[in-house]
Parts: structure tokens; sequence; C-alpha cells
């Protein structure tokens, strides 16, 4: 599978920004350590970090013009009001995975509600790093698109 991996602002400060909730491990060596797992699953990555949602925008439209298979995107604070995120990701025909290294639904109220699932087959939260795997395992085991 070819799959792009989106993360949006502030996730490349992970490892600095409260550890305490989103671990010590920085962004650089977190998308290292997602891309051995892809590797090792035969699966072919593309990581891209920007702080503008416009540029997230842009890679879901790449995404789609460039044949990937899936998308994960972790949309830091734009899960809870970016519309065009939303719009973006329901323009075009690939699954995508939201993923959140905290659990959004136990933390500050306004966290609880994502304007970008409503375009995901699912939603991963509060697994850390290992959510990105547990996305694309189940990216993986949605063969025909259709299906999601």
């Amino acid at each position: 599978m070819k799959i792009m991996i989106l993360n949006g602002p502030n996730l490349n400060m992970t490892g600095t920004r409260e550890p305490n909730i989103y671990g010590r491990t920085g962004y650089e060596e977190m998308m290292a350590q997602v891309e051995r797992a892809a590797q090792s699953r035969g699966h072919e990555v593309a990581c891209f970090q920007s702080n503008y949602e416009g540029a997230l925008i842009d890679e879901i439209q790449r995404a789609w013009r460039e044949n990937y298979d899936g998308i994960i995107i972790n949309p830091g604070a734009f899960t809870h009001y970016s519309y065009a995120l939303r719009d973006a990701l329901a323009s075009v025909p690939i699954p995508a995975v939201e993923v959140h290294l905290s659990n959004i639904h136990r933390r500050e109220e306004f966290r609880h509600r994502s304007v970008t699932a409503a375009s995901c087959v699912g939603q991963i939260a509060g697994f850390g790093m290992q959510g990105y795997i547990l996305a694309m395992d189940a990216l993986a085991g949605k063969t025909v698109k259709n299906d999601l």
C-alpha cells in the first residue's frame, strides 16, 4: 500500500510539547519508527507535517493525484474546527483514518468534537505513536475502497 501520513499544527513539537500528554519521543523519531513499521509490512509511506491548513489540503489533493491507497491524518487542533480539511478529505476517493496521540475524549470539552472524523473511515485516539501503526493496519485490512 501507498499511504500518506499527514500531521497538523504543533505535531512537530512532539517530545517537547506537553510530554505528559503527547509523549517524550520527538516528531522525527516518531515518524522514523512509523516508517520502519510500514516498511516491515511492505507499505510505502510519505510523511508530511505542517502548521498551515492549506498545505495539508494540498497534500490530501496530491494523494489523490498520485494514487495513494490511504491517508492517515492527525489534524491536531484543526480536528475541532477545520471544515476545509473535512471537505478536502471528503473530496477524494481515498480512505482516511484520523489519529490522535492522546485520547481527545478524556480531555477538555472542546477537544471531544471532531469535524474531520466524519470524512474518515475511523478514528484512533489515545494510543500514542502506536495509533499510526494501528491506522496503517486498519487501512491495509480494507482492500476495496468502496467497502469503506
